[in-house]
């Protein structure tokens, strides 16, 4: 009786054997993606938000005798009530507003002010504009039904983007407090992170994951910077203005400014028609109007050198690189993929580089320093 196996007949089973691992971990990795994604979003917020506020955290830790979960439970508290309850406010009160202008429209009790004849200057659309601000001021039922497909759209449009304005305020506070918790646990998750890395890349002694982790940290800080800091700065540098010209729903537009500022839209969609709103209808006289349209351009326009001298800073990536990445993870994957497509290109260009340089000069890969997190 022959006891040897036959070559073939293992090699088929080991190969069976490793196909079903294989299946296996798949189904598991499936199953948990399945699981984890209706909490991919707020996570990964959760996740930006607390790399981007870990130092402040770390500066409080010792004013509470080292209890990280103290200090991250105030800032959650004091950003909460800070930023979290005038964002909701806001959110509410755009939703409500923008239901009651559209149900003032409905009902016929929605009223246009005359318009002032100045409008009728402005280049290329100044007269189709008198024409139709003129026939809404005096019919603006009838206006509404020779129109009615269009503003049926728009309408539509804002109510929408009202709403989700209000969903993303909730979104971001839910995303706070998951933060603090992580902020919490800070070191720990970096070094579980580290390890993560490090199997990922492999050669732990020339310290590849720590760069890669150093590099992502300071590339989410750089975008939180660059593009949320720049449109908090050009929203406040415009709400000013916006109170001083008396403009109305000040605190509204100086919310859509900073909005519009995080989706990389320009400032100029909100400063523009205000523009127009106060040659056509405030009531300022010619130098303090010409004075405001001044200052709301260049502030509407601030941001154009604002991001040369933020984005990027800190980060061992060309700034073009951090920029192009935040745009094209923005069309990619929306507001989220501001961080991520701009973590994944820094990334991606320091590996190539790396590579580059390993090639050409034979030196070991990743071996370029990266700022401290």
């Amino acid at each position: 009786m022959n006891d040897e196996t036959n070559p073939g007949e293992e090699l088929s089973r080991h190969l069976v054997h490793a196909l079903i691992r294989v299946g296996l971990i798949a189904l598991v990795v499936v199953a948990c993606a399945r699981i984890f994604a209706p909490f991919f979003g707020i996570m990964l917020w959760a996740v930006i938000l607390a790399v981007t506020l870990f130092p402040l955290h770390q500066k409080l830790v010792p004013k509470f005798d080292g209890r990280a979960g103290r200090a991250s439970t105030l800032m959650v508290l004091a950003i909460l009530l800070i930023l979290g309850v005038p964002m909701v406010t806001l959110g509410i009160s755009a939703v409500d507003h923008t239901t009651d202008v559209l149900s003032n429209m409905k009902s016929g009790e929605f009223e246009v002010p005359p318009v002032n004849p100045a409008v009728g200057k402005i280049p290329i659309v100044g007269e189709n504009l008198i024409a139709l601000w003129e026939s809404a001021s005096e019919d603006f039922a009838g206006t509404l039904r020779d129109h009615k497909d269009q503003v049926s759209h728009y309408a539509s449009v804002l109510l929408n983007s009202a709403t989700s304005m209000l969903g993303a305020v909730l979104l971001s506070m839910g995303s706070m407090i998951i933060a603090g918790v992580m902020m919490a646990y800070g070191h720990a998750g970096a070094a579980a992170m580290e390890r993560v890395l490090h199997a990922l890349v492999g050669d732990a002694g020339n310290n590849r994951g720590q760069q890669v982790l150093r590099l992502s940290t300071a590339t989410v800080r750089s975008v939180a910077v660059g593009v949320i800091g720049v449109a908090l700065i050009q929203a406040l540098l415009l709400g000013v203005g916006f109170l001083l010209a008396g403009i109305p729903a000040a605190g509204l537009l100086t919310f859509a400014v900073f909005f519009l500022g995080i989706l990389q839209l320009p400032a100029l969609l909100i400063t523009l028609p205000i523009i127009a709103y106060l040659w056509g209808v405030g009531d300022g006289s010619t130098l303090a109007n010409s004075i405001a349209s001044v200052y709301f351009i260049v502030a509407g326009t601030a941001d154009g050198f604002l991001k040369p001298m933020l984005l990027g800073r800190g980060v061992d990536a060309p700034m073009p690189v951090i920029l192009l990445g935040a745009l094209g993870g923005m069309v990619s994957m929306g507001m989220l993929g501001l961080f991520v497509g701009a973590v994944v290109l820094a990334v991606g260009y320091q590996i190539f580089m790396a590579w580059v340089d390993f090639v050409c000069d034979g030196r070991e890969p990743l071996t370029s320093q990266t700022p401290d997190s």
